[in-house]
């Protein structure tokens, strides 16, 4: 008997999963994780307006949320003073990256990225058929004038820069940004992933004509909002290239509670900067962590810090392992030199109670 007659290009991909989830790893042990530090969720919870919102917005799940995102899109048009026309909402920036590379990318087109940049954005690119060319990071953060030298030697139609960046938490100024967008062809579209942006320092986001056919920028509820499981995010970017996501997306896969979880913590400002005030603390208490283990925390401008551990790849693994053993959860870069550090969330000081005393056990046990 045959199977189902798939096509040629999904037949060649190998079996990938871009992350395994912490439930995975729960269900693999066992136990529950006793710190929850390795997929950059806000443990500080989303604003208690967007769990009301979601409250109420349960009452009536039995009909499909707005196919357009209507008030939603309205409301984030107004707090970036762009149209409406220039806002594109999917679920989380991993939908809305597939959509785009799908718009773009047909198969054998050259896509340039990172070496050790976000694994879900290379996963479309590979499904799609385009082809991925990476340069690496240079003093752990993405170089943008080896991606601009790269992707004018390609003529690649797409080239991805995350800022701030996740693994490594670094960032670049909204300077260079431009700088990088005005060094690439003009046929080229720069994917401006800017998921950690609420972190991030004053002056890390450029100003960019919405209109601008040269750029899109996405971003997230996930992250500072806190509403990772909802997933919810949206795309700033040209009219007509907004308008080509309606051709393709899901026109019903926003929920009804997301849309509305994500309006009201749009409008609650001030939870965002009670959670920012609280990452920037935790980012202190990782460093004092690290430091007291002979080990190095980077600056970060994310919701995460990055770890240094104080040898290779093989030293990391071992430290990552040490606290996995220990049930907290953290992940950690998969390309060198990055991958000599560990990625923690930032967390609730009692979080990083445990992930103290965890990853003292783990280091002395992995250098031992």
């Amino acid at each position: 008997m045959t199977g189902p007659r798939i096509t040629p290009l999904v037949a060649s991909l190998p079996a990938t999963v871009p992350f395994v989830g912490p439930d995975a790893h729960m269900r693999a042990s066992g136990r529950p994780f006793r710190a929850r530090l390795g997929a950059n969720e806000s443990v500080f919870g989303p604003s208690p307006r967007a769990i009301e919102a979601m409250e109420r917005a349960a009452r009536d799940v039995w009909v499909y949320g707005d196919s357009e995102s209507h008030a939603l899109r309205a409301a984030l048009a107004a707090h970036h003073g762009v149209p409406m026309a220039n806002i594109a909402i999917g679920e989380g920036i991993d939908g809305l990256l597939g959509l785009l590379v799908r718009i773009m990318i047909a198969p054998g087109d050259a896509v340039v990225t990172s070496d050790g940049a976000y694994p879900t954005f290379n996963y479309h690119v590979t499904g799609f058929g385009g082809v991925l060319h990476k340069v690496p990071y240079r003093d752990d953060r993405e170089d943008p004038a080896a991606l601009a030298e790269r992707t004018a030697e390609l003529g690649a139609k797409l080239v991805y820069l995350s800022n701030p960046d996740n693994p490594m938490g670094s960032w670049h100024s909204a300077r260079v940004v431009t700088g990088l967008l005005d060094a690439l062809p003009e046929d080229t579209l720069l994917l401006l992933d800017e998921a950690y942006i609420d972190f991030a320092p004053e002056g890390t986001a450029p100003a960019i004509d919405p209109d601008d056919p040269r750029v899109i920028r996405m971003r997230t509820f996930s992250k500072a909002y806190g509403l990772a499981g909802v997933r919810v995010g949206y795309a700033i970017g040209a009219s007509p290239l907004i308008a080509l996501f309606d051709r393709i997306r899901n026109h019903f896969g926003m929920t009804l509670t997301g849309q509305a979880g994500a309006l009201a913590a749009l409008a609650d400002q001030d939870w965002l900067a009670q959670v920012c005030a609280q990452v920037s603390d935790a980012h202190d208490r990782i460093a004092a962590i690290a430091e007291a283990q002979g080990a190095f925390a980077l600056p970060s401008a994310t919701n995460f810090t990055a770890i240094d551990c104080g040898g290779d790849g093989a030293l990391a693994r071992k430290v990552l392992e040490g606290l996995m053993a220990r049930d907290v959860f953290v992940r950690m870069p998969g390309v060198a030199p990055l991958d000599r550090c560990i990625r923690v969330s930032a967390g609730r000081p009692e979080d990083l109670d445990i992930f103290a005393e965890a990853f003292a056990e783990a280091l002395a046990e992995a250098r031992g």
